[in-house]
């Protein structure tokens, strides 16, 4: 039986969205038991039915979309995101789930929970659709926790990611590529060229080379890597594009001529499964890689669908074990990147 720590107050829909995908969770999963961190009288009004393996611990404050991450855990101590990363830190919870500021978050699993032996900057992974395939995906490291990187940071993402998409994901031989402005091994800022001198080294990577920010999305690679910066940029012009391009369809049927709004009639099944795949909700979090225990991050505008499949993901993780799998590798290579 696992046990997942759920920061209730996190989020713009919080506690409703974030208790919501509990329940629909439990209901699905009968491994996991769910251990609520918020305000008893906002989290009880929407706990109905039978709740067996979800329980609250209640708590006096909570951190804020706007508050300073680092001096928000600090100060408060008694915070719901600060109490459910306590409860794994003491094991008293298997992994940490919120929808909350997600630098607090950072900031709680870095000094909270801790690093994984060796591991200098755990980054930020979400797991993104393949445009060409839906039955596929890739992760895509750092997207937002370390906006400056060296080259050794790069290389420990790549294998980071290597560890996620062989054990979670079932991948056997990942592809693992560094995003560039260019394919050519040449191209590139300091970071970039110094990256991919030291990712080639690593020969328990397949390291296939660059990869360009249109190329991200059609399934070239298993595992892309960059710094934190470039990646929180790209995501969310990727985010804010699929959303673009579904309310343009939707304006365009709905303003067009009779003719347009049949024929939008005739593709409805089909535009439902674009914005299926579109949809991040549909993909889980992005995992705080790198930490000795789970820490994963969902959208804060995310409702109860996105909360259902970030704890779907969550099982899947524990039950892959790779924490322990990239803890072990690390133990030993820690020495090995300079």
């Amino acid at each position: 039986m696992y046990k997942i720590a759920v920061d209730a107050m996190g989020g713009d829909n919080a506690p409703k969205a974030i208790i919501e995908g509990v329940i629909q969770a439990s209901e699905t999963f009968e491994d996991i038991e769910y251990v609520l961190y918020g305000d008893e009288n906002q989290i009880k009004p929407y706990l109905t039915g039978d709740n067996k393996r979800i329980s609250i611990v209640h708590t006096t404050e909570k951190i804020a979309s706007d508050d300073e991450p680092v001096k928000a855990i600090r100060s408060k101590k008694q915070a719901s995101m600060v109490l459910a990363a306590q409860a794994v830190k003491n094991k008293e919870a298997d992994a940490l789930f919120s929808a909350g500021n997600t630098g607090a978050l950072l900031a709680a699993g870095l000094f909270i929970v801790g690093r994984i032996k060796g591991i200098e900057r755990p980054g930020l992974m979400p797991t993104l659709p393949v445009m060409t395939d839906t039955t596929k995906c890739f992760v895509f490291m750092d997207v937002g926790a370390n906006a400056d990187c060296k080259a050794k940071h790069l290389v420990q993402f790549a294998l980071l990611g290597n560890y996620y998409a062989q054990t979670v994901l079932g991948i056997d031989s990942p592809r693992v590529a560094l995003l560039n402005n260019g394919t050519e091994a040449s191209k590139g800022n300091e970071l970039a060229k110094q990256s991919h001198e030291l990712l080639v080294q690593q020969k328990e990577l397949n390291f296939i080379g660059n990869v360009e920010a249109r190329e991200l999305m059609n399934g070239k690679a298993d595992v892309v890597v960059t710094d934190g910066f470039t990646g929180n940029a790209v995501l969310k012009s990727v985010e804010g594009t699929a959303m673009a391009l579904i309310q343009l369809i939707k304006a365009t049927i709905k303003t067009g001529n009779l003719q347009t709004k049949i024929g939008g009639l005739l593709v409805k099944d089909a535009l439902r499964n674009i914005k299926d795949v579109l949809d991040y909700s549909k993909h889980g979090g992005a995992v705080l890689f790198g930490l000795k225990a789970p820490v994963v991050k969902t959208h804060g505008s995310a409702d109860k669908t996105a909360v259902f499949y970030t704890i779907k993901q969550i099982r899947k993780i524990l039950d892959s074990h790779v924490i322990d799998n990239v803890n072990h590798y690390f133990e030993t290579k820690e020495s090995e990147i300079s």
